[in-house]
């Protein structure tokens, strides 16, 4: 046996006008589960605490709870010492109980043909990655759409995508997303990330049903915009200021006398070349002072993200096979990226390239970097959803920082700016970005620092504060310590 102190959320209807948090300590045998510390609660301590659980093996969903504030299934999730308990982010009727109908009702129903129909093999082969959902609700209670706008979320989009695969139903399922709001969502990936069955929705499901909905010519006028110009220029936005690419050649040697640590290709990305040059340009700095020799072909062009997250696929295997073949003639094992969209992109939606991408966040702390000096200053850090999420990486951008001013931390959530709600959502891009503004102010941070553009463009516009890219931080760090050296 084991004893572990644990916190846990109360609420009575009855008598409270506001949850409180509870501790309790309970003796439970070594590799107990959540679920089996609510069970000695009730049993020893307090029988009125109120929870839902069922099957007890991870099937039924009943149990789904928040651990230190991470959504998880209760009979799955391994108890630790210290661990807060408390309801999803839902409307709570008491304890740990929440009121799941309003979202049930959401999931759509199979709407059977008149006719007899039977599902293909393949058809069978399309819908089994989307079919394991028990509606636990993980997903939406982390949706920040739903926060904002009137969306369905994330399970009932799953089900839509599902129905839309099958042919024994009947309904215009592509339509029906379109109403429920399926531009609303952000493809932060937070819905598959705490997903007990690891169902891919922004990917398996919203993605194909935006592509669906373009064939259909449902796709947003701001969205087919992009797409035209990707089409006419191969970027996906517009130039305001010389680009990236034009202000440097193709090869730029690191500082110093020594060998090179290592060669990176450079994938730019289309909002680093064309909206914050200078942004890339002391990311440049940064690595040639840390030994890091880069090779930037000049003929790279958008990576396809802006096309996938809209479901505008028509020209998508031509942009890939161009950046691949304009990065394998160089022969190149490794391209960097910078751009968080870009990076989650070349990883994740390009099959198998002929080299290793890697996050400029990653190369800088794999190969290690000068110190810099230490400002005095006190930075809070917006993990950017496709860093995050998108790629596993959360540390090694705040070693970094950490390294060159006082960090503080604030709630990961989506700032609002992605998955092509920024320019076809703006309203809920605002709200999105307004919230985000409103934790970096609960800081009292100096400035924030991000690792993706469209994130430190979007949060620029609701945040006093200045906000600034990882590398061009730690620039002034250098810079800083360069001054420093010269006066001594």
């Amino acid at each position: 046996m084991i004893r572990l102190s644990v916190h846990v959320f109360r609420f009575d209807p009855a008598t409270d006008t506001s949850g409180r948090i509870v501790p309790y300590t309970v003796e439970v045998n070594g590799g107990a589960r959540v679920l089996h510390v609510l069970h000695a609660i009730h049993d020893s301590i307090d029988q009125t605490l109120s929870y839902r659980y069922c099957c007890g093996s991870g099937q039924c969903g009943s149990c789904a709870v928040r651990v230190n504030g991470e959504p998880v299934l209760a009979c799955m999730e391994e108890a630790r010492d210290g661990m807060v308990i408390e309801p999803l982010k839902l409307a709570v009727k008491r304890d740990l109980v929440v009121d799941l109908m309003q979202n049930l009702d959401a999931i759509a129903f199979l709407a059977p043909r008149a006719e007899l129909v039977f599902p293909a093999k393949d058809e069978i082969d399309a819908i089994k990655p989307l079919r394991s959902c028990i509606e636990c609700l993980c997903c939406v209670s982390v949706c920040p759409a739903m926060d904002v706008t009137n969306f369905l979320g994330p399970a009932a989009m799953r089900q839509e995508m599902r129905l839309a695969l099958d042919p024994r139903d009947s309904r215009d399922r592509i339509t029906d997303s379109v109403k429920d709001g399926l531009f609303t969502c952000t493809s932060c990936q937070a819905c598959w990330k705490v997903c007990p069955k690891d169902i891919e929705i922004p990917g398996k499901a919203i993605e194909k049903l935006r592509a669906f909905a373009n064939k259909k010519g449902l796709t947003l006028p701001r969205h087919q915009e992009v797409a035209a110009l990707v089409k006419e220029t191969g970027r996906s936005v517009t130039r305001i200021e010389p680009t990236f690419l034009e202000q440097v050649g193709e090869v730029l040697e690191p500082y110093g006398t020594g060998a090179p640590k290592a060669t990176m290709g450079f994938f730019v990305g289309c909002m680093y070349n064309m909206r914050l040059p200078k942004t890339a340009l002391d990311a440049m700095e940064v690595l040639r002072r840390n030994g890091i020799h880069i090779i930037i072909p000049k003929e790279q062009v958008c990576c396809g993200s802006p096309l996938i997250r809209t479901g505008q696929l028509d020209i998508l295997d031509a942009l890939k096979r161009k950046n691949i073949e304009t990065f394998r003639s160089r022969g190149l094992n490794t391209v960097m990226t910078m751009c968080a969209g870009c990076g989650s992109t070349l990883k994740n939606d390009y099959k198998n390239p002929p080299f290793t991408i890697m996050d400029i966040n990653e190369v800088l702390t794999k190969y290690g970097i000068e110190p810099p000096a230490h400002l005095p200053i006190r930075a809070t850090y917006h993990d950017p959803c496709h860093l995050l999420r998108g790629q596993g990486i959360r540390e090694q951008p705040r070693q970094l920082i950490r390294q060159v001013v006082d960090l503080v931390e604030m709630p990961a959530i989506c700032c609002g700016s992605g998955g092509g709600v920024k320019s076809g959502m703006p309203d809920e891009a605002a709200a999105l970005g307004k919230r985000r503004g409103e934790e970096i102010q609960k800081t009292g941070a100096d400035i924030v620092i991000s690792s993706c553009p469209f994130c430190e463009f979007h949060i620029a516009g609701h945040t006093d504060k200045p906000v600034k890219n990882v590398a061009s931080v730690l620039l002034e760090g250098y810079k800083e310590k360069d001054k420093k050296s010269v006066k001594n």
